[in-house]
């Protein structure tokens, strides 16, 4: 099942949506507004959020399933958004080369402890069809298509397609600088959707592609498989967990393996994430 929050005139509403319907959840019990309240409402009666969706579809009216995507707003409000790096061999390649420092990352991609470090904040994620931001400060820019992990309390719930805005540039100039390169207005994208661990099946073993677009034309586009990552989603989760007490709700996202070469992305540019079994995350760009 795929679980989507939906804009209507009614209010936000939560959507389960399998491969032939959509259901209406916010319609068949009232306090279920967002995907948090489904899997507290999972963890009480200790069952699995698709144990609990099963048990709603007789009382949940039907909506269009087109319209559902197309009304689709940001699937979950993550109370932090966390990133790992270097967890696929190409992105160790490519953080070398912009930093000159190899044996850094090298280091890191051999290692026992993975690379994690504080993505976004809620103000700062945005969903799909809303703009990712790029800072004015850089001049080196690239999206980084990430699957993304949805824990609750501490335990993976689903998975959603995730954008990992960087500056190549900022980052470059010094390690010490990822927080700037990372962490700024608008420089996170979830959604469109979180999708059941049921309906992933194998989190390790999804093609994952990327294109971006500048006025009409089709600047990058290339495919890649979680089955290149080094290490686990189970494993990211369990190191940014340590010792960290996390919101109730959050996004572990889980490194890239496509990265643009000497490409850097400008403002209206258009991005499309897709991560089989999971969605597709479409994103304008803006400057912030």
């Amino acid at each position: 099942m795929h679980y989507y929050r939906v804009a209507t005139d009614q209010g936000t509403r939560l959507v389960g949506r399998d491969d032939r319907k959509a259901y209406d959840l916010t319609a068949a019990r009232d306090g279920l507004r967002d995907f948090c309240d489904l899997a507290q409402v999972a963890g009480v009666i200790d069952t699995d959020i698709d144990g609990v969706t099963e048990r709603l579809t007789a009382d949940a009216p039907l909506l269009d399933a087109e319209s559902v995507a197309e009304q689709a707003i940001l699937p979950a409000i993550p109370g932090e958004v966390w990133a790992a790096g270097v967890t696929y061999e190409v992105s160790s390649d490519a953080r070398e080369e912009e930093s000159g420092r190899s044996e850094i990352y090298q280091a890191v991609f051999e290692g026992d402890r993975p690379e994690v470090f504080f993505k976004a904040s809620p103000s700062r994620t945005v969903g799909p069809g809303e703009g990712v931001g790029i800072r004015e400060d850089s001049e080196w820019d690239v999206p980084e298509p990430e699957l993304g992990v949805v824990i609750y309390r501490d335990e993976i719930v689903g998975y959603t397609v995730g954008n990992d805005m960087s500056s190549r540039s900022i980052e470059g100039e010094n390690p010490l600088y990822l927080p700037q390169a990372k962490v700024y207005d608008r420089c996170c994208a979830i959604g469109p959707c979180i999708a059941s661990p049921a309906t992933v099946d194998d989190p390790r073993d999804l093609k994952l592609s990327m294109t971006i677009e500048r006025n009409g034309e089709t600047l990058f586009d290339d495919s890649t498989s979680t089955s290149q990552m080094v290490r686990s989603p189970e494993e990211l989760v369990s190191y940014t967990t340590r010792h960290n007490t996390l919101p109730e709700l959050a996004v572990v996202l889980t490194g890239t393996s496509l990265v643009p070469e000497e490409f850097t992305l400008q403002a209206d540019d258009q991005v499309a994430i897709e991560i089989e079994n999971v969605g597709r995350l479409e994103n304008s760009v803006v400057t912030v």
